[in-house]
């Protein structure tokens, strides 16, 4: 009897920058290869893997470096110091653990990337291994940065209306906030900017969006790169095609979560207000006491997540548990947004945020704060119009009645219907991407099956 030979699965190393907003959307398309034969291993830093709280059982670990082992950010004092740190050692480690692997026979085919690290590209060059960039923010804020690179457009912005091909016209408050503090600050604004220092020379260009979302700067950069992929949103299945009932979640997390379901089941369809301003910002203590005052005076039920830094700003007769309102230090943002009590969500906008509520059909009320996510909220409200914009006062604080208009106008007007309306179809567009025939499916068969064929 003739032996059946057993082609051999493609091995795909996949490096996220070493924060959650950045491995969870990576860690999910490393999912979807898995299920078109692609063998994973995931490459974090021996930091950030020393905290895990939980990590999927089918993809390999493998750690290298970043210079902190023991403390991460935390060790090095100041994302600024990581970073630089992070520079000089993650090449080198990342060299020595391709070169482990391929001393043991375990051939790498291609190393995915996050793209605020672009010296992992040259690493995979070196060992001529193909080179995959992965975005894990929006192409229009991402077109942004690469005009930088291209020397069209640098900081102190002088124009108030900024205007790129293909993109909606910004004003200054729609702009990543590194041009702003590019003067005390100009490491971060050099970081997102490299993303482009190199990418002519990798062999794909992945994006954690859906062409559809962002189709007229999609259109525009797929002509200068032809290898440029939309691959989401990159989601657990289940809170999409309902395909995947083992995708629940993201399966890799440093922060456990707090049970909130029950109390939420206990509230009527569309009655409460979720809040949350993600992982990595911290409330000040003048715009704490204002959330937590509307929260207090509004009429909406409310689940609100505030951290452990946090837990001392919140007013000290602030109650954390009452019929009306649920305070948590973490939850399963996905579940939450997925439950029927929820109304609306008061986001920093963060991009999976962003992501998720997008795919769940939540009205948002956007309170960015830097980054990537003043750019997100004008998307959101003006582009996408699937929410409103909190208004901000000389100081930068969203005053209590200013949120709780907002709030109101979102859960109670006709325009809050009209809201609504335009999440669901939003939320039906990306369902249709990442099913069978959609747009992001295609992309990642293709990915894929270049993958096995090369």
């Amino acid at each position: 009897m003739e032996k059946k030979i057993i082609a051999r699965r493609p091995h795909c190393l996949v490096l996220p920058h070493p924060a959650q907003g950045h491995i969870n959307p990576m860690l999910q398309f490393s999912k979807l290869l898995e299920h078109q034969g692609v063998r994973i291993t995931l490459v974090t830093t021996r930091s950030y893997y020393n905290n895990l709280q939980k990590v999927p059982p089918s993809i390999s670990i493998e750690t290298i470096s970043d210079g902190f082992d023991k403390g991460g950010v935390s060790e090095a004092g100041s994302l600024t110091v990581y970073m630089q740190s992070f520079l000089q050692v993650g090449p080198q480690t990342l060299g020595e653990l391709l070169e482990k692997l391929g001393q043991s026979g375990d051939t790498v085919d291609c190393v995915i990337y996050d793209s605020f690290l672009p010296w992992a590209l040259d690493v995979s060059k070196r060992f001529g291994i193909v080179g995959a960039a992965y975005f894990t923010q929006n192409m229009t804020v991402s077109n942004i940065y690469y005009h930088v690179h291209l020397g069209k457009l640098q900081p102190p912005l002088t124009e108030d209306e900024i205007s790129l091909p293909a993109m909606p016209k910004l004003q200054h408050k729609d702009m990543p906030s590194f041009f702003f503090t590019y003067g005390r600050n100009q490491f971060m604004f050099d970081l997102v900017v490299a993303q482009f220092s190199n990418i002519d020379k990798a062999d794909w260009i992945l994006c954690n969006i859906f062409h559809e979302l962002e189709k007229e700067v999609v259109d525009w950069v797929t002509k200068i790169w032809p290898r440029f992929r939309s691959i989401g949103p990159n989601i657990p299945s289940v809170f999409l095609d309902k395909s995947g009932q083992d995708d629940q979640d993201y399966e890799f997390t440093q922060f456990k979560g707090e049970d909130c379901m029950e109390w939420l089941n206990t509230k009527p369809k569309g009655s409460v207000v979720y809040v949350s301003f993600g992982t990595m910002f911290a409330l000040g203590e003048t715009q704490m006491e204002e959330v937590a005052s509307c929260l207090r005076e509004c009429s909406s039920y409310f689940l609100w997540v505030v951290k452990a830094s946090e837990d001392n700003r919140l007013p000290k007769d602030f109650e954390k548990k009452t019929e009306k309102g649920l305070v948590v230090t973490w939850c399963s943002q996905l579940n939450v947004l997925a439950h029927e009590a929820i109304g609306c969500f008061v986001t920093h906008c963060g991009w999976n945020s962003t992501l998720e509520t997008l795919c769940l059909g939540v009205p948002i009320i956007a309170m960015p704060f830097y980054s990537d996510q003043l750019t997100n909220a004008k998307l959101l409200t003006d582009v996408w119009k699937m929410g409103i914009r909190a208004p901000i006062d000389d100081d930068k604080i969203v005053q209590r009645g200013a949120l709780r208009d907002c709030i109101r106008e979102v859960m109670e007007s006709e325009k809050g219907k009209e809201i609504k309306s335009n999440a669901t179809q939003w939320k039906t567009l990306a369902v249709k991407a990442t099913t069978q025939g959609g747009s992001s499916h295609r992309n990642i068969l293709e990915f894929a099956n270049s993958l096995c064929h090369s």
